[in-house]
């Protein structure tokens, strides 16, 4: 398989460059200066530079008498180009920038290549940016090379009048034969060797621009289209594109399943998961009157998200006695909470379901002058008609799984048509941002994590008096946001932790409190004496486990429990937020699939604030150790801290970057 496979890729390197020839020899080629070759045969040795997926033809500039080398990646893909390139007498370097992965991609062995290469005399031909993108974005690597090789780099760019383009992530640009092929070129770009941080970036800048520029006079030079051989993301940022075939039929099938949405509520609200009393709501009927003047509408997924915007809807209204807030979200725990805490001039109601009729009769009424979404919570629906009625839209404390990253790329059809039509967009990290910049989304900010900025949970202080005199002089370990499957795990652990703490209270917090009975009936088939705070409102002596089936009381059992682990951590679920039991001084523990969250999980770990516990018998072994040494769970604690001061901010600049369209929003 491996002889046949490598006699493929000789094969297609032969036909790559037999094309490349023949695009040549059949083609009118211009140079822009007329002078290029020579150019470039006078700053040789120097690193001629190309967007990705736009080389093909670079070869062609080879004057013959100079040693040129090629820097090519060395996934399977890349065996064709490097087939061609040799056909074209060019030296090969085998390797390239990671980028974004994980995966060393043998970028450090190439750097040092490179240089090399460079200093032996031989002029290097390399792209300027790094799969999987974004595209025409220059990276760090090349400016790195020109500063250590002393060389410069001249940015140059190719283009015919006739070509075929593929919709990879850099617009990969096949030229074809009987063409009007066109050579650009600019300035070479100098990399002083004692260059610091920000003359490096100011050059990398340069070469971006530098670059684009040549790509622009290449295709106009050519007579051909540049929008054909544009990035799909840069063209979606520029023109948001309509809906495609996968989008249409989402809301056409909608439209069509409405008649159903009865049957749907009925199930939900027979579950609990919907407040009968306001159905209207999920149907698009409001079940308030619109206030007055400027309305900023937020729309938050559930408890974590409507506790992460609470801060900014107090902004909102500090900085604008004017503005009204209404928030909607999609859970009656969340609706529970926004009663609770919201402040004057803000309104709560439940989110319609994202059904064309629904979504038009939302927007009918309530008319916001601008809409905030937050986090992963994306209605094509309400996105699609919020944009067809001119309202800004802002997407805030955006995140996404690495699966959901993946998922996006992969289905970046549906994508462009919806994240192009955000005006702005905070993310939460570097990862999240280049995903959704890669998904046409025109204006993309770092921003961080608003949960971070956000209160804790509210402590209600009769209630934790009461329950730390029901505890008082138990050992108490706190497991909260739990998912089916860990609370075996817990209850294992529980029975090894006992042996040291005969008095110990085992607390579990379901992510889902209806899930109390069936825990019940679990853990007393283990034979723990396990009772349930809907039931009992303090544990008994003899309680060995208490099931805090309850809602909006977590705050209070955090400020009781000196240890916490959090779930959905223990299984492959991706972990939920450590944030708000740190700030009530619990030790966090978490699982090892905490992946959700893994910018906060990476800085608590590095700061030494947090412990990662991989199974039953290692998550009693912690339990035991830190109540045994209450100095090591103080360090933990300090870490945690520390960490967390460190990630703040976020909430400074979600509102910087909202403040054009929050002044410019009409009352």
């Amino acid at each position: 398989m491996a002889g046949t496979k490598t006699a493929v890729m000789r094969f297609g390197g032969r036909t790559l460059a037999r094309l490349i020839s023949h695009v040549a020899n059949t083609s009118t080629v211009t140079y822009e200066p007329a002078d290029l070759k020579a150019r470039l045969r006078a700053t040789h040795p120097c690193i001629i530079a190309s967007w990705h997926g736009q080389f093909m033809m670079l070869c062609q500039l080879h004057p013959g008498d100079i040693k040129v080398s090629a820097m090519v990646a060395r996934h399977g893909d890349a065996e064709v180009i490097a087939e061609a390139m040799r056909h074209f007498n060019t030296d090969l370097i085998r390797g390239a920038g990671a980028g974004n992965r994980k995966r060393d991609r043998g970028g450090a062995h190439a750097l040092r290549a490179a240089v090399k290469a460079l200093q032996e005399q031989s002029s290097l031909v390399m792209t300027a940016d790094i799969p999987p993108g974004p595209a025409r974005v220059a990276g760090i690597g090349i400016i790195t090379i020109a500063r250590m090789s002393g060389c410069p780099i001249v940015p140059v760019a190719a283009a015919s009048s006739r070509f075929k383009s593929f919709d990879t992530w850099s617009r990969m640009t096949v030229n074809l034969p009987y063409s009007k092929l066109v050579f650009a070129g600019g300035e070479p770009i100098h990399v002083p060797r004692d260059a610091d941080a920000a003359t490096l970036e100011e050059l990398r800048k340069k070469l971006e621009t530098s670059l684009n520029a040549a790509t622009v006079r290449a295709y106009e030079l050519a007579g051909a289209d540049i929008k054909r051989a544009t990035p799909l993301d840069q063209l979606a940022a520029l023109n948001p594109p309509p809906p495609g075939t996968g989008l249409k039929i989402y809301r056409s099938a909608l439209s069509l399943l409405r008649p159903a949405v009865p049957v749907f509520l009925n199930l939900r609200e027979r579950q609990g998961k919907e407040d009968a009393a306001r159905r209207g709501e999920r149907l698009g009927f409001a079940g308030r009157v619109r206030p007055d003047g400027k309305l900023i509408w937020i729309h938050a997924a559930s408890v974590g998200e409507t506790n992460a915007v609470l801060p900014l809807i107090d902004e909102i209204l500090n900085a604008d006695a004017d503005a009204q807030v209404l928030l909607t979200t999609g859970t009656t725990t969340s609706a529970a909470l926004a009663g609770r805490r919201l402040p004057e001039r803000a309104i709560h109601q439940f989110v319609p379901l994202d059904v064309p009729q629904y979504t038009q009769r939302f927007l009918d009424h309530w008319r916001p002058n601008l809409a905030i979404f937050t986090e992963s919570d994306i209605w094509p629906n309400l996105v699609l008609a919020i944009a067809e009625r001119a309202i800004p839209l802002a997407l805030i404390n955006a995140r996404m799984s690495p699966r959901s990253m993946k998922r996006w790329r992969k289905n970046a059809r549906v994508g462009r048509p919806l994240f192009s039509r955000f005006n702005v967009v905070l993310a939460q990290n570097d990862a999240v941002a280049r995903t959704i910049k890669g998904l046409g989304a025109p204006h993309v900010i770092v921003a961080g994590n608003l949960k971070i900025d956000a209160p804790p949970p509210p402590v209600c202080a009769e209630t934790l008096a009461a329950l730390g005199h029901a505890t008082e002089g138990r050992a108490i370990f706190l497991a909260t946001s739990t998912h089916a499957g860990e609370e075996s795990l817990i209850a294992a652990a529980h029975a090894v932790i006992a042996k040291a703490f005969p008095n110990l209270l085992t607390i579990i917090a379901p992510r889902h409190p209806d899930r109390g009975p069936a825990l019940v009936a679990e853990l007393a088939g283990r034979g723990l004496i396990t009772e349930r705070r809907s039931q009992a409102p303090l544990p008994s002596r003899n309680a060995q486990v208490y099931i805090a089936d309850t809602i909006g009381e977590l705050g209070t059992f955090y400020a009781l429990s000196p240890i916490a682990l959090i779930g959905g951590s223990l299984v492959e679920h991706g972990g939920q937020n450590p944030i708000e039991a740190i700030r009530h001084g619990s030790v966090v523990l978490t699982g090892p699939h905490s992946h959700n969250f893994r910018d906060i999980y990476a800085e608590l770990l590095t700061a030494k604030g947090v412990r990662e516990v991989k199974s039953a018998e290692d998550l009693a072994n912690t339990v035991t150790r830190l109540m045994s040494h209450p100095d090591e769970a103080d360090q933990l604690r300090a870490g945690a801290n520390a960490a967390l001061a460190k990630l703040g901010g976020a909430l400074a600049k979600t509102m910087a970057a909202l403040k054009p369209f929050l002044t410019s929003a009409g009352g």
